[in-house]
């Protein structure tokens, strides 16, 4: 067995749901077979339509993660990630905040600006240009984190507005915030200001410690310690028992995704056991403390048994 040094910081692994053409049945059976695993979270992608092509099916994010929030005990539930523009944020508040009483506490709001103008058009929703976009995301994220910890609020932004709302029952936690995106002037700072959690797309994933940087950078000028905001990493593992296996479903991985979760062979974490043991342990060094992993397989629970067997003891001291 390859194990990190003990001086290794605490390093986190959640998962994403099956959720592109699968059913409920796939998605629960999914998130109890992770939690049994042992691993920290579980993840939906927050799309109306599927990606890239609008006629794949996908259900719909909320409503998915509260079904699961129900047959599971354990893990944390997040989403990658849900942009201001299809929900009101005052409502979203309110939609966290049940569930995470529904769920003692184990909800992660993920946000971001959204990018997918089909959908947004498709539903009759409003897709204003990137600058308005993100600046819906910082109103967004003060606007649902004053609704969680004070006992009524009044929100006035450019974007958004509140008049005295209350948020009772208010969550168990209030929930930590997560930020995704890999926009460098502008929402680098967003979540340098009011994330407890920033992810990097998995397109972006070669760019993890350049990225890390100007997160730091942010965060040091808006008067913030780096060290407040988790690193955390989209990525898909492609695990074989053994090189060659890992090389026979990486090629076809490839074929699949067609670039859209990045340049798996370069980037991502493929390979043995031993291999993607040393692809985390690079990134981890690069700043990253959780990974949101979509493991490749027409049953992501068959890859997920094998990382649980093979790779999580080395991260587990």
């Amino acid at each position: 067995m390859v194990s990190v040094s003990s001086k290794t910081p605490r390093v986190k692994f959640g998962v994403t749901l099956p959720q592109l053409k699968r059913s409920w049945g796939d998605a629960r059976a999914a998130a109890q077979e992770f939690e049994h695993l042992g691993y920290d979270s579980v993840w939906v992608n927050d799309h109306l339509y599927g990606v890239p092509m609008p006629s794949v099916p996908i259900m719909e994010a909320w409503t998915l993660l509260t079904a699961v929030g129900a047959v599971t005990s354990r893990v944390e539930l997040g989403t990658l990630v849900s942009p201001p523009g299809f929900r009101n944020p005052a409502l979203h508040a309110k939609m966290a905040a049940t569930l995470d009483h529904i769920t003692g506490g184990r909800v992660i709001v993920g946000l971001g600006s959204g990018w997918f103008e089909a959908e947004f058009r498709g539903y009759g929703y409003d897709f204003p240009p990137v600058g308005q976009r993100l600046g819906q995301l910082a109103e967004a994220v003060q606007l649902m984190r004053r609704m969680w910890t004070e006992s009524e609020s009044t929100f006035a932004g450019r974007h958004f507005h509140t008049e005295s709302v209350m948020c009772e029952p208010r969550p168990v936690r209030t929930p930590p915030i997560l930020i995704g995106g890999g926009g460098e002037r502008v929402l680098l700072r967003i979540a340098a200001q009011y994330a407890d959690i920033w992810n990097n797309l998995a397109v972006h994933q070669g760019e993890l410690a350049r990225k890390v940087a100007c997160l730091h950078d942010h965060c040091r000028a808006v008067g913030r310690d780096p060290a407040a905001v988790e690193v955390s990493q989209q990525t898909v593992v492609v695990l074989g028992e053994t090189q060659a296996d890992a090389e026979a479903k990486l090629e076809k991985a490839s074929r699949i995704y067609g670039g859209h979760l990045g340049n798996i062979e370069r980037d991502g974490l493929w390979g043995s056991p031993a291999g993607v043991i040393d692809r985390i342990e690079k990134q981890v060094r690069e700043g990253c403390r959780l990974f949101i992993m979509e493991f490749f397989g027409r049953d992501p629970r068959e890859p997920a048994q094998l990382f649980a067997e093979k790779v999580l003891p080395a991260f587990r001291h």
